[in-house]
């Protein structure tokens, strides 16, 4: 079921977005060649920590198998969900950060893909890409609309400049809980899905591969890995539907 926000509720979003937001811009300038991904998500801990509120990620997940970190760090072929360990970023590689806040009991999520160093015109390209279609996602996200009317703008952008989205993980609603209904995948048919209301809170987050769509887990259960070993970029918002237009809650 899917849980529409009152105005109060999303000004809690807002503070738990805004610290999201934080973080990236924190941790953005440090990503370089010779920084670990560790280090970056003990930043990311640190400043989450301090702002009275908590790392979403750190602990989710099955009690067998916790993710063990506050951040997602991916890196080239790894799509999404990352662990972040001693490994040195490299220069020429592309790294996704996601991070996931809950202050006041309200979760936002958000990521951004950056580039290590000098990268070459065709991993930029993926960037600018993913990004875009995110923006185009979220222009979507009106009231009225459906939700694969999100999903083929994405679709559509991407597969224009040869990439291909991610079929096996999508994006989600937001709000009490880190995952929510209603599902909101990358690729869809425009005018199907559920209608989109006033009060909705999603989660956009396309995933991009340079390469096929399809992808593998690793054995930690965690990380997700482009099955043809291709880069992958990832880019996501947590947005409202606000007198009938989107308001990004991560800006």
């Amino acid at each position: 079921m899917v849980r529409l926000k009152t105005a109060r509720e999303i000004d809690g979003m807002r503070k738990s977005g805004r610290i999201a937001a934080e973080v990236l811009r924190l941790v953005g300038p440090h990503v370089r060649p010779g920084v670990t991904t560790e280090e970056l998500d003990r930043m990311a801990e640190d400043y989450i920590r301090s702002c009275d509120a908590e790392p979403a990620f750190k602990g989710y997940g099955r009690r067998d198998n916790p993710f063990p970190a506050s951040l997602c760090v991916s890196v080239d072929e790894e799509v999404v969900h990352g662990i972040p360990a001693r490994r040195a970023l490299a220069n020429g590689t592309i790294v996704s950060i996601d991070v996931g806040v809950k202050k006041g009991g309200w979760y936002a999520d958000h990521a951004h893909t950056f580039a290590v160093g000098t990268i070459t015109p065709e991993l930029r390209l993926l960037m600018e890409v993913t990004e875009d279609s995110l923006k185009l996602g979220i222009a979507q996200a009106v009231v009225g609309a459906r939700v694969h009317d999100i999903s083929h703008a994405i679709q559509v952008h991407v597969e224009e400049h040869g990439f291909s989205v991610v079929r096996d993980l999508c994006g989600h609603g937001v709000g009490k809980n880190l995952h929510e209904e209603p599902s909101v995948p990358n690729f869809g048919k425009p005018g199907t899905g559920i209608a989109l209301a006033e009060g909705m809170t999603l989660a956009i987050e396309p995933m991009v591969n340079a390469g096929g769509w399809q992808v593998n887990v690793l054995e930690d259960g965690w990380t997700v890995v482009t099955r043809d070993g291709r880069p992958s970029a990832h880019f996501e918002h947590t947005i409202a539907i606000i007198n009938g237009k989107p308001e990004i809650l991560t800006q």
